[in-house]
């Protein structure tokens, strides 16, 4: 997958945008979370890759192998992290299936 990088670089960034996003917003009592999901089983790997069919297979053989998370995984982590108490910030969540493997 020769253009995996970018989407790892581009990942970072976001991390590092909402963590000057977080301080920038703290005096203020705004509070802000990054929410960074592993393997979640939807559509966006068979988009992402295109038509290439070595990587859409490596995604398929993946997803054969683990149990990945699901979008209501995520949505449940970010419905905890919206009901936490006002003086608590969850500043990053990262959620990763049991059993994620690397590709």
């Amino acid at each position: 997958m020769p253009s995996a990088h970018f989407y790892t670089g581009t990942k970072h960034m976001v991390t590092a945008l909402t963590e000057g996003l977080r301080k920038t917003l703290q005096s203020k009592n705004i509070r802000v979370t990054s929410v960074s999901p592993g393997a979640v089983e939807t559509e966006f790997a068979e988009r992402a890759l295109g038509k290439d069919p070595e990587a859409s297979a490596m995604v398929k053989a993946y997803f054969a192998k683990a149990k990945a998370l699901e979008a209501q995984d995520i949505a449940d982590a970010v419905v905890y992290a919206l009901s936490v108490p006002a003086h608590v910030n969850i500043d990053e969540l990262t959620i990763t299936p049991t059993q994620q493997v690397t590709l």
